[in-house]
């Protein structure tokens, strides 16, 4: 990307796709001799020529962080350099080359800053939100409502409240304000979590549970599985500090993430044995609880279907999430049912792809000689055969939405639950403000192919509409799952996968 030239040379950023700020300045003259491109230098964030192409500005993302360290020692590096295509070689030449801004001390006036603040913020909203109309709402009459309360604004964390009282007038799920960089405290400490359930009793923690993974990725799973910490082991002390005199457990894993703790166990019989786990932080301790429910859920997929209904769920739709449905999806290739769940899914921009996945149909079949009895396979790799039911919710949201309603537009199988978020106009995200807070706009309103507007506001509404009784919910129970296995064993039923058998070989073969 940024290809750039000063007539001699082209310029241009070299990156892997998802990766931000560990790309390389590369240049390539211009000849016809097959000269390869030459990297001027790598970790750097943007660039720019002078208008005459004489000039070099490179911008180099700063070093890692390292704790204790100051402002400078944050800051990235900004060159000046002749335009070429390497840097200078010499230490000296290459220091002067160097713009000391690390240690530039700015002064501002926050009260101004926020009007000029709240004031741009009003402005992007009015030129990039979807209905140049506003959705009917008088915008300069908002703004003058919410501006005559910027005087009371004492710090950042408010003004970005009063944006946010101000840009519900129009409506939009997708119209929101995203709070700046903020001063932190330097080295906070936080709690982190083993992967486990567990009950207080006498003695400390009882393990309730260990939470469940994919044993194909055993890197991923819970600390006390790599322990081998089972159910009723208590753990009694942590790094020797007794546990049986805090309210919590997380009171003795403080700062304890990505460290070894020493753990004093009691079993059930009584046996007492000591074991190193390490604690994971408490973001990555609840996605091991959530995949934990996760894993449930398909074991009650195929226990309930006697293996014919395959289960996987999408959390979001991001490059994450596609790794998750490249690896649960094609391992359900031969079930005759699959339920997509996308409850509680809160967007990305990956619909169409999965969709496109969900698209492919066999319409011919390869049938090998070897070995005896095999069976044929379809031409069109990896193209699902079986039924589909996707599961929804009000938690369902944007693009987990728009995957939603594709699957029914498309024809492709059966939505379950209940109505969706209704967040169906989308953004580009680029409107960000001088302090890199942001005022999103909900920018690119979807319509389908009958002229009617999509999602917003009204949400995707099931086909089947199925909501979840909260004390059978609480007690374990998945009546919107159950309800997509029953559907799905229905729809096998009625129109059963068959695999068709190739026909008698003629002598000599003579193909259609």
């Amino acid at each position: 990307r940024a290809l750039s030239t000063d007539g001699k040379r082209l310029y241009f950023l070299d990156a892997e796709r998802g990766v931000l700020g560990r790309g390389s300045l590369r240049s390539v003259p211009i000849d016809d001799t097959g000269t390869p491109s030459e990297v001027l230098s790598a970790d750097v964030l943007d660039y720019a020529l002078t208008p005459n192409g004489k000039r070099l500005m490179i911008v180099r993302t700063p070093p890692p962080a390292v704790p204790g360290a100051g402002p400078a020692a944050r800051a990235g590096e900004i060159l000046l350099i002749d335009a070429g295509p390497k840097l200078p070689g010499e230490p000296a030449a290459l220091a002067r080359a160097q713009v000391r801004w690390a240690d530039w001390q700015l002064a501002v006036d926050p009260r101004s800053e926020w009007r000029q603040l709240f004031a741009e913020a009003w402005r992007l909203h009015r030129d990039y939100f979807f209905d140049a109309g506003m959705n009917g709402t008088d915008w300069a009459a908002v703004r003058r409502v919410h501006e005559a309360l910027l005087p009371r604004v004492t710090d950042r964390l408010e003004l970005a409240e009063l944006m946010a009282q101000m840009v519900t007038a129009v409506g939009a799920l997708h119209s929101q304000v995203v709070n700046p960089d903020v001063r932190s405290a330097p080295g906070p400490v936080f709690p982190a979590g083993l992967g486990a359930r567990f009950t207080k009793v006498a003695d400390g923690f009882r393990v309730d549970q260990v939470f469940r993974s994919d044993p194909e990725l055993p890197s991923a799973a819970s600390p006390l599985r790599m322990a081998q910490v089972v159910a009723g082991d208590v753990i009694t002390a942590i790094n020797g500090r007794s546990s049986s005199d805090v309210p919590a457990l997380s009171e003795l894993l403080r700062g304890q993430e990505g460290r070894q703790v020493l753990l004093n166990l009691k079993s059930s019989g009584g046996v007492e044995r000591k074991a190193v786990a390490v604690p994971v932080s408490l973001v990555r301790d609840n996605e091991l609880r959530v995949g934990d429910w996760e894993w449930g859920l398909a074991e009650q997929a195929r226990s309930k279907s006697e293996g014919r209904i395959g289960y996987l769920r999408l959390r979001a739709m991001g490059p994450q999430d596609i790794s998750t449905f490249a690896r649960e999806f094609y391992s359900h290739l031969g079930r005759e049912g699959i339920v997509i769940d996308v409850r509680s899914n809160n967007g990305g921009n990956i619909d169409s792809w999965v969709l496109a996945v969900l698209q492919r149909r066999a319409w011919a079949f390869w049938q090998p000689r070897m070995p005896e009895g095999t069976t044929p396979y379809s031409n069109m790799q990896q193209a699902f055969r079986g039924h589909v039911a996707v599961l929804i919710d009000s938690q369902t949201y944007s693009d987990g939405e728009t995957f939603a309603e594709g699957i029914r537009r498309l024809g492709l199988g059966t939505l379950i639950g209940t109505r969706t978020a209704g967040a169906g106009v989308w953004l580009t995200d680029g409107n960000s403000l001088v302090d890199n807070g942001r005022m999103r706009a909900a920018e690119n309103a979807v319509f389908g192919l009958d002229g009617s507007w999509l999602i917003e506001r009204g949400g995707v509404v099931p086909d089947i509409e199925v909501d979840l009784p909260p004390r059978a919910t609480a007690a374990g129970a998945d009546a919107q799952l159950d309800a997509a296995v029953a559907h799905l064993l229905q729809r096998i039923a009625a129109q059963p996968l068959v695999v068709p058998k190739p026909p008698p070989y003629a002598r000599p073969f003579t193909p259609r």
